[in-house]
């Protein structure tokens, strides 16, 4: 099975250059963040061209999350229990079943800076999110949760840490958080990277920071045991980060030995 994470930065700005990456990569399933589009108007009908059933959740506004599958999409859930809001839950996760892998979408909150309500907001999610993947650890499915967590789990992961000392992203308590959600049998799927030694996944538009390679690893694949033991290779596709209109981000790409039970074409 190949499985994709990627945090498009509006499905609508986006569109043909998703098609064209899903028809060249050929995921099985992907999990899309930061769709920015009201789930009436997902193109729905162009990723069914390409064989992919598509699951939506976004209010239309900055935030969306999303799920396409070519290997069945079922059990489809809208947010977790517990979820908090600012000051309504928001559209930031989403989860399904495809083909024997439970997998869920998800795009963590900015926290926008330390002290700010929102990074306090930032917390309670995590701390929401980990009491709802506990139960779903405890099911017979491997798992993966994938998406854009806004957090860099270590100083390897930004350009330059003495940048973002006081800063979001890279705070001890956003850390922490990261590593309850390890702490309950969770593994980082560290991918690789296409240029230099680090695995960055996101480059600020300003100043020419992606050809600098001056960037964070902030999207994360989080498995289960035995999605973890299944994985063969995962590489950060650094090429979607190039050309005209790209994302601010890059697409991770994992391939496992979960073998789909839907023939693909």
């Amino acid at each position: 099975m190949r499985l994709a994470t990627w945090n498009v930065n509006s499905v609508k700005a986006r569109l043909p250059r998703m098609l064209d990456w899903l028809a060249t990569t050929k995921p099985d399933v992907v999990c899309l963040q930061e769709t920015k589009c009201p789930d009436g108007a997902f193109p729905v009908a162009e990723v069914g061209e390409l064989g992919y059933e598509a699951a939506s959740h976004s209010d239309g506004r900055w935030n969306g999350v999303a799920i396409l599958s070519r290997v069945g999409l079922a059990d489809v859930a809208v947010g977790f229990p517990g979820e908090p809001g600012f000051p309504l839950p928001e559209a930031r996760a989403l989860s399904a079943t495809c083909d024997g892998l439970r997998v869920w979408s998800v795009y963590v909150p900015n926290g926008r800076a330390p002290g700010d309500p929102h990074y306090a907001y930032k917390l309670a999610w995590l701390a929401a999110l980990r009491d709802a993947l506990e139960p779903e650890l405890a099911g017979a499915l491997p798992l993966a949760v994938c998406g854009d967590f806004n957090v860099a789990p270590t100083d390897a992961d930004v350009w330059d840490p003495a940048l973002f000392v006081a800063s979001t992203h890279v705070t001890p308590a956003e850390r922490a958080a990261l590593a309850a959600l390890r702490d309950l049998g969770l593994s980082d799927v560290v991918p690789t990277p296409m240029k230099g030694p680090h695995p960055y996944t996101y480059w600020d538009y300003r100043a020419g920071m992606f050809h600098q390679n001056k960037g964070m690893r902030i999207d994360l694949v989080y498995a289960s045991a035995p999605f973890t033991r299944a994985v063969r290779s995962a590489y950060v596709d650094r090429e979607a980060r190039k050309g005209k209109g790209p994302s601010d981000h890059a697409p991770i790409v994992v391939d496992a030995d979960l073998v789909p039970a839907v023939e693909t074409f």
